[in-house]
């Protein structure tokens, strides 16, 4: 695909968007008046060619691997764990999961799963009585547990990004971490499930922030508790997404736990990081979640202007490099839609597709709800590619 081919020149695209400006008249429809669309608009430093570093891995690509190894989803947000995990061979049979405009995003995509979450019930896994008895009717009373638990509790008690949206005189401008009310402390109801349940084997997901709030040591406290329960605990992990495959730089905090007698072999991660480069390559006709936004032309007038990298400081958009990962895919607050970077080829922000595409979501992923919600899901998840190849490295210790 020639994304650069059909762009118009720099002198049309200045007359039209100085004819924009003068009448009042919204770019989107003089856009279509010429039968155009915004991804025929270009920068200033307009690169004439594509020069392509290396290829994204896609999962899709990825072996399938045959099998039905129980598992069950906690916090399964989007799906990007649920994803990974049953490429590698896992059966998913149980999603837990409190937003309901995710809970939408799960039942649309696999309609034949069980979902414990809103409008059904609610979900929260803070009502130990309530979740402990509709798991037990769907997977029995019988411990332990012979599969897996896999789950990313909330991050944005200790996330700097989550907080910083914020102004610097609110309280929520610093991380709350485990003193959050709402969410600080479901990484002990997670584990408290653990241990009831003794699954084989579990993951744990988390932003890399979450070990510089935990200064009184409650997490190696509870994960000792496990220990004594015969689970062999590899030390958490800080890994970067874009060391396996993923274009883009994620850093996640990762701890696997098994009762096999031997701890997990963590994936090794590539030498290279992976650019974004093909994401933006890749042909984008018929896929779904791929409405762009429709930018003034005083919004278009600025973003070009900006190089590789750069920043648009009153949209606090950032213009990404082709060449290297994407910067992180940010999910926003629960009430606002996370925010997009600009494109690297058209002065315009990514579409949730195309975001998607950095996450290494199959096209055939549909996410549901508004714009702004889709935009949370994704940027909420954890890339299924990353989650297939530690799934993956599970299964082989199982």
């Amino acid at each position: 695909m020639d994304i650069l081919k059909n762009k118009v020149t720099w002198s049309i695209q200045q007359e039209i968007l100085e004819s924009c400006e003068k009448r009042d008249l919204p770019l989107a429809d003089a856009l279509k008046e010429k039968g155009l669309t915004y991804d025929s608009l270009r920068y200033r430093d307009y690169p004439g060619s594509v020069m392509q570093h290396g290829r994204s891995e896609i999962l899709d690509d990825e072996a399938k691997l045959s099998g039905s190894i129980p598992a069950i989803s906690f916090f399964s947000g989007a799906g990007g764990l649920n994803i990974g995990f049953e490429h590698a061979g896992f059966e998913n049979l149980v999603s837990i999961e409190i937003n309901e405009v995710f809970c939408n995003t799960l039942r649309h995509n696999s309609p034949h799963k069980t979902v414990i979450g809103p409008p059904d019930n609610l979900g929260n896994i803070r009502d130990h009585e309530q979740v402990l008895s509709l798991l037990e009717n769907i997977i029995g009373t019988s411990k332990p547990f012979e599969g897996v638990f896999h789950g990313g509790p909330p991050c944005q008690p200790f996330s700097i990004a989550a907080n910083q949206r914020f102004s610097k005189n609110s309280d929520k401008f610093k991380r709350q971490g485990f003193n959050d009310e709402e969410t600080g402390e479901l990484l002990f109801d997670y584990l408290w499930f653990i241990e009831l349940f003794r699954p084989r084997a579990f993951l744990i997901e988390n932003v890399s922030g979450i070990t510089d709030c935990d200064s009184d040591g409650k997490i190696k406290a509870e994960l000792d508790k496990l220990a004594n329960h015969g689970y062999e605990i590899a030390p958490p992990r800080v890994v970067n997404a874009a060391h396996f495959g993923v274009p883009q730089n994620r850093m996640r905090w990762i701890i696997i736990g098994t009762c096999t007698g031997k701890p997990v072999d963590f994936p090794e991660p590539d030498a290279e990081v992976t650019p974004c480069s093909y994401t933006f390559s890749r042909d984008m006709s018929g896929v779904e979640n791929h409405q762009t936004r429709k930018h003034s032309a005083g919004s278009i007038r600025r973003y070009m202007q900006l190089g590789y990298g750069a920043r648009d400081k009153l949209g606090r958009v950032d213009r990404l490099d082709p060449n290297i990962p994407s910067k992180t895919v940010v999910a926003g607050g629960t009430k606002g839609g996370g925010r997009s970077h600009l494109h690297p080829y058209a002065p315009r922000t990514i579409s949730v597709r195309e975001c998607a595409r950095l996450q290494t979501f199959p096209d055939h992923y549909v996410f549901t709800g508004s714009t702004a919600r889709q935009f949370t899901q994704v940027g909420n998840a954890v890339p299924p590619l990353l989650a297939y190849k530690i799934a993956k490295q599970i299964r082989r210790g199982l």
